[in-house]
């Protein structure tokens, strides 16, 4: 009896438990119970597939901000790489120039030859490039006068453009357009780099500065002070003017039927002073072109320049001769100059003051009426002047001339006195 009151009172919470649940009562309550279970199936499911959707559009966002990372890393490199090499570019090119202004007032003897007039005489840019150590391109472009074209006074002109290539460390060999390696401002004619406005007559007329011309050239430089050149280029071209200097074809569609050759020995082994001297052989110096028998003409020049503190010395001696008949006829053949330019430099301050005088003798030739007669013939010069750089590359001058012409050759006329002013620069 005992025994099953203890079972009856276990039994009675199981059953009030099952009395809180109750059991669907039909099928149709089984029915409800079993689709809400799939809807919220289904919920699952579509949550799920959303779920799979945002991570895959996720990926997709990942996917496509590495590829904007992986452009912009490529992007910068890029960049750089163009930023390194316009840097490389720009450190090795060389922007440069020169330019002078001028203004003359000469007083002739006969006043219809006067000269009062402003020029901006030279306008030059010049652009370097090193390629590597040993391979390099020069050029220099220059405007004369101001303006160029038809019934203009000017000249656009290429004056320089070459390569130049190191053989080895006491070798260059150099082809294109250059120099002709002769006197003293040919290669070396920025305006603040010589005294006086105008480039000295001998220079002009007999060096027929600036002159260059096409072809190759050999050079050697050596640690004694010594060095060569040997250059084989075009000719002049010469006409029954017998001018030098309207010889000049500035490699403009240049006849080429006859070679030029010029050799230059050098030495500047002792601190302050330059020696040289030039030979240059004009195989035919009217390339066969001239009604007039020009032959063959020889050029032989020499000069000297001594630096010693404030002191400066420069002298120079040129001499052309020509073997034509018809030169020679016409007294031509044998034309030559020479001038001497004692010079001293005043340092006060952040600045320099030199005062100079020149002394020029000059046996060219003019043919009578020539409209350059003025600045041909045989004559003398003295000039006297003075300079002033407020920095190394920037510099006033003024001068005072004084020329007198060989009445045999030329008429008197053409004798003046002036004055000069000029501003030069360089950089």
């Amino acid at each position: 009896m005992r025994n099953l009151t203890l079972l009856v009172l276990l039994a009675i919470p199981v059953l009030q438990a099952q009395a809180q649940t109750p059991a669907p009562g039909n099928i149709s309550e089984l029915w409800e119970i079993i689709q809400q279970q799939q809807a919220e199936i289904n919920s699952l499911k579509s949550k799920d597939a959303k779920t799979k959707q945002e991570l895959a559009e996720t990926r997709e966002k990942v996917s496509a901000n590495e590829q904007r990372v992986n452009a912009t890393d490529d992007a910068i490199d890029t960049m750089a790489n163009s930023q390194s090499t316009l840097a490389s570019w720009a450190e090795n090119t060389q922007i440069g120039g020169y330019g002078e202004m001028h203004y003359n007032n000469l007083d002739a003897k006969d006043s219809s030859k006067d000269v009062k007039e402003i020029d901006l005489h030279r306008f030059v840019l010049y652009f370097n490039h090193q390629f590597n150590d040993d391979l390099r391109f020069f050029s220099e472009l220059e405007v004369e006068h101001s303006i160029a074209g038809d019934d203009q006074n000017g000249e656009v002109e290429l004056e320089q453009a070459y390569l130049q290539y190191d053989l080895n460390d006491n070798h260059t060999i150099q082809g294109g357009l250059f120099l002709v390696p002769v006197g003293i401002i040919n290669e070396n004619h920025e305006p603040n780099t010589f005294y006086g406005v105008e480039r000295n007559s001998v220079e002009k007329i007999i060096i027929p500065t600036t002159w260059w011309e096409g072809g190759a050239a050999l050079s050697g430089h050596y640690e004694n002070g010594l060095s060569w050149d040997f250059a084989m280029t075009s000719g002049l071209e010469m006409s029954n003017n017998y001018q030098i200097r309207k010889g000049r074809q500035k490699v403009s569609k240049a006849s080429a039927n006859d070679p030029a050759y010029t050799a230059r020995l050098k030495y500047t082994g002792v601190p302050g002073l330059e020696l040289a001297a030039s030979y240059q052989l004009q195989v035919n110096a009217a390339q066969g072109k001239s009604s007039e028998d020009i032959g063959q003409g020889q050029l032989i020049s020499t000069h000297a320049i001594y630096n010693k503190g404030p002191l400066s010395v420069r002298a120079l001696w040129a001499d052309w001769d020509f073997d034509g008949d018809d030169i020679k006829a016409a007294g031509a053949n044998n034309q030559s100059g020479w001038y001497v330019e004692p010079s001293w430099k005043f340092s006060p301050g952040n600045y320099d003051i030199g005062i100079y005088a020149r002394y020029e003798n000059l046996d060219g030739y003019a043919i009578k009426g020539d409209t350059d007669e003025f600045q041909v013939g045989e004559f003398d010069e003295w000039q006297v002047g003075i300079s002033y750089w407020p920095v190394e590359n920037v510099v006033i001058k003024f001068d005072y001339r004084e020329r007198d012409y060989d009445e045999a050759l030329t008429a008197a006329t053409y004798d003046f006195t002036g004055i000069d002013l000029g501003l030069g620069y360089s950089f």
